[in-house]
């Protein structure tokens, strides 16, 4: 299967573009390491969390898989809690679930080089 970094999102109002089933979703997920599969309400959703150093980290973060995101014609919901823990959604709102779109858009923001902005993770 091709890797989906190397993909292009295809536009959301294509009449073709359809939510994928959970399985489907769960076949892609091992191809977009630390991304988790959630149900809220019924629809499918791609999330991830990360702890950046600060504040303004956080927004340097956001403004990296901003520019993925307006390449792909594809937008997460991002969101800034507590000044230093991210949590980016991903998924279909024009179909109400999971798209392949939602998965490349995953495998992107998991090529960016976000180490930089991200707190240590403490020693066991």
């Amino acid at each position: 299967m091709e890797d989906l970094a190397a993909k292009k999102c295809v536009p959301c109002n294509s009449k073709d573009l359809q939510a994928m089933t959970e399985e489907s979703a769960n076949d892609l997920l091992s191809k977009v390491a630390g991304w988790n599969l959630v149900n809220e309400n019924g629809t499918l959703k791609l999330n991830r969390s990360w702890k950046v150093k600060s504040f303004t980290k956080g927004l340097e973060l956001f403004k990296l898989v901003g520019n993925v995101a307006e390449a792909e014609g594809h937008h997460p919901d991002l969101h800034l809690v507590g000044w230093n823990n991210i949590t980016i959604e991903i998924w279909t709102h024009a179909v109400g679930g999971l798209t392949e779109n939602d998965f490349i858009l995953a495998a992107k923001i998991n090529g960016l080089n976000l180490h930089h902005l991200l707190r240590k993770k403490a020693a066991a």
